[in-house]
């Protein structure tokens, strides 16, 4: 039977040709790579159509910034897919860290945008500036998976003290934005000092309860408000923050709040098969850009949960 006339069967089929439909070809072999059985190295080449001589990563990689320059969050993304195949390390690491050291901030951090991004198409949020501030948001991602990974660089010494002071001041109360706390734990899931890291994902996980940063309960989500930045109704969930069950933001929630939230998020597929975007869509590219890559994720989180569809 042709694969179109099943397309309906499984939300994996489903998302199989949400995938096919509208994806970009490296969320094609993203996917591809995860659930059929498809080949690493397919994934590698995708990625590296994105990568630039310094070894940032840009040309749309990270859809809300448009242009050829690299950027620490395209670079993320990077990291991200080579930590998922396994090919997170050598001399790519190298290429990466040289990058990341030569547009880090004199504290180590990264800004989440350079002012190299001004002249090519970006989304209004965070704005370009001449002098931008160090972000976790970039740096905690970046630190925590090049850890995870077992790279070291020099650079990676200053990175992972800045880390360590920004997720202590979220602890201690620092104002935050949701993503800021994705960050965090994206870092301390890697971060070298497990004990250090598990003490302060504690204190972390009951400043993110008290102040109800995450929807518990999502039949109450239009209680929470809505993050600078993305699109109406879309808000930040516990799955958004554990995203594997190893993850240390696992602890913050009970079986019954992560059933909740892993139930919301496999209902959330839409009608043709792919996950909403979360993100504004602010240009023709950026909402089927961030669909693809929000569809990719889910699936993963569901599976990583034992979700498998």
């Amino acid at each position: 039977m042709d694969r179109s006339q099943t397309a309906a069967a499984t939300p994996l089929a489903r998302a199989e040709r949400f995938i096919w439909l509208t994806a970009r070809v490296l969320e094609q072999h993203r996917f591809a790579y995860h659930f059929l059985g498809g080949r690493v190295e397919a994934v590698e080449t995708a990625l590296a159509a994105y990568e630039r001589d310094d070894g940032g990563y840009g040309y749309g990689l990270e859809p809300d910034r448009r242009g050829p320059v690299s950027q620490p969050l395209a670079t993320a993304l990077a990291l991200r897919v080579l930590d998922e195949i396994d090919r997170c390390g050598g001399p790519r690491a190298e290429r990466i860290c040289r990058f990341l050291t030569a547009v880090a901030r004199p504290d180590g951090a990264l800004p989440a945008l350079l002012p190299a991004q001004r002249g090519y198409p970006a989304a209004p949020w965070p704005p370009v500036r001449d002098h931008p501030p160090s972000e976790l948001l970039s740096t905690g991602p970046v630190v925590g998976l090049l850890h995870r990974n077992g790279v070291w660089h020099a650079w990676l010494f200053r990175a992972t003290d800045f880390c360590w002071a920004a997720v202590e001041a979220l602890a201690e109360g620092a104002r935050a934005h949701p993503d800021e706390v994705v960050a965090a734990v994206a870092f301390l899931d890697g971060a070298p000092d497990r004990p250090r890291a598990e003490a302060l994902a504690e204190r972390l996980g009951r400043w993110v309860r008290e102040q109800r940063l995450l929807v518990l309960d999502p039949d109450r989500a239009a209680a929470h408000p809505v993050a600078e930045g993305y699109a109406p109704g879309a808000r930040h969930f516990p799955h958004d923050v554990a995203r594997e069950p190893g993850s240390l933001a696992r602890r913050w929630f009970t079986d019954a709040e992560m059933k909740r939230s892993l139930d919301h998020l496999a209902a959330a597929q839409e009608a043709d098969g792919g996950w909403p975007a979360r993100r504004h869509a602010w240009a023709p590219c950026s909402g089927p850009g961030w669909r693809a890559l929000a569809t990719v994720e889910a699936l993963l989180t569901l599976r990583a949960h034992g979700r498998a569809g």
